[in-house]
């Protein structure tokens, strides 16, 4: 999979008002968003005991990846695995699939098993788990308002009501605990392959709004 180009802007209330008005004439709300135009996201990231993938986003580190699992409004029979890869302003996505099952036995440090299961991006987080100590380390949920434009490959999303859990074990109860992230923003995320058609260049102008590096791991890990 190629790298895409990604910039996110934290805006208000308002922008995302503005934004959704305007996206709704000119893009497609993602059809897996449903009849309410938004879906629910839980992720449970991992990191290693000196929290390396923490630390290289602080730092501003140009290359840098993250693993994570993940499912959309609970529903835990679509599971995936995910590797997010960055490089400066770019960024692109590996995943595999996962049974509720198989997530729940590597949230518990049963893993063994991936190393012979066939998906080179289990393996690989297995032998990221066992050569840097990779662990789960907290779970990130967040409300999403997709929208996709054909042309460009384009997809602008804005999450919202970001919250994080202080336990990873409940991560597969869509009703566990979880509390808001310090100072939540709205973020706008807009990303496209080779070019970011005029369309939409337009519609998310948002006059002094600036490009920001927000990460929804960082801001959930400050609770430890």
């Amino acid at each position: 999979m190629v790298y895409r180009n990604e910039v996110k802007h934290i805006i208000t209330p308002a922008d995302k008002a503005a934004l959704c008005a305007r996206l709704r004439v000119v893009a497609k709300p993602d059809p897996h968003a449903g009849p309410s135009g938004q879906y629910t996201i839980r992720s449970l990231y991992f990191d290693t005991p000196t929290d390396k993938a923490l630390r290289e986003k602080l730092s501003g580190i140009s290359h840098r990846e993250k693993f994570r699992i993940r499912y959309y409004n609970g529903d835990l029979s679509h599971i995936r695995l995910e590797k997010k890869e960055k490089q400066g302003g770019l960024g692109r996505k590996l995943s595999a699939p996962l049974t509720a099952e198989e997530a729940q036995r590597i949230v518990n440090g049963d893993i063994l098993w991936m190393a012979t299961s066939g998906r080179p991006l289990l393996i690989e987080l297995y032998s990221k788990m066992k050569s840097q100590c990779l662990r789960p380390k907290t779970i990130v949920d967040y409300t999403r308002t997709p929208f996709i434009y054909a042309p460009g490959n384009v997809r602008v999303t804005i999450d919202e009501n970001i919250r994080t859990g202080l336990a990873c074990t409940d991560f597969l109860n869509p009703d566990c605990l979880t509390i808001p992230a310090p100072d939540s923003p709205l973020i706008l995320e807009v990303k496209w392959d080779a070019f970011l058609p005029t369309p939409i260049r337009r519609v998310i102008q948002l006059g002094n709004r600036q490009a920001t590096a927000f990460s929804k791991y960082a801001a959930c890990r400050v609770y430890g």
